[in-house]
């Protein structure tokens, strides 16, 4: 047994549906994945290989509330489907992708855009802007048993009933199994880590009070609300 010098962090952990709970051991986040949104940011989609950025495992909260963060007044909802890997490994061929993943949710990559905007002039990395508390919010994860692996279907987000974001699983530029042989070339990966997979266009700020209705045809919905 370990001898702890500090008392240990607990295991973070997402629900999964149906019962039991899902461990997060890392959470890896492709950017600019859906060509439209990789334009509203400013970029040519065509000519970028895939890149990711990581926020922390506790930064994924499951709940219908998303405290909103200090040191920022530019706070932008990304609706993203989540992968939830059982397994994992070096050099995953693409064709053999699949077998690793567990399940799939409906996850927001809340970003402070203001903060990150500052990071990307700097050429800094953009954690500030994208892995701070609670930054995460994420619904249940779906086992493959129950939803497949969805690869098509509407992905959008309302706020406060108006539609912000809209686009198609299928419009993604990198598809789920690509993204898993792709990090698995530069990094091992493990059960429990987690993909989130790209957002489409339409991104934009909330302020408290504002409830978003986020929704993945196949997969699920979470509805959170800004405090």
């Amino acid at each position: 047994m370990t001898d702890f010098v500090i008392p240990a962090p607990p295991v973070h952990t997402i629900p999964v549906d149906g019962g039991g709970a899902f461990p997060v051991r890392r959470v890896y986040c492709i950017g600019r994945n859906y060509a439209a949104h990789a334009v509203e940011m400013g970029h040519d989609p065509d000519r970028e290989p895939p890149f990711f950025f990581q926020k922390n495992p506790n930064n994924l909260i499951a709940g219908d509330e998303f405290p909103y963060p200090p040191q920022t007044s530019d706070v932008h909802h990304e609706v993203e489907l989540l992968v939830a890997l059982k397994s994992g490994g070096t050099n995953i061929p693409v064709d053999q992708a699949l077998s690793h993943v567990y399940g799939y949710g409906v996850c927001l990559d809340m970003t402070r855009r203001d903060l990150q905007g500052e990071a990307k002039k700097l050429g800094r990395p953009w954690e500030i802007g994208k892995a701070f508390e609670l930054s995460g919010p994420v619904g249940p994860v779906y086992p493959v048993a129950k939803v497949g692996h969805p690869d098509k279907g509407r992905i959008a987000v309302s706020v406060n009933g108006a539609l912000r974001q809209e686009g198609d699983l299928n419009q993604m530029i990198w598809k789920v199994p690509e993204m898993i042989s792709y990090l698995s070339d530069f990094f091992e990966l493990q059960a429990g880590d987690v993909i989130m997979a790209g957002t489409p266009s339409g991104v934009g700020s909330v302020v408290r009070g504002d409830v978003m209705d986020a929704v993945i045809d196949g997969v699920g919905t979470l509805i959170v609300k800004v405090v």
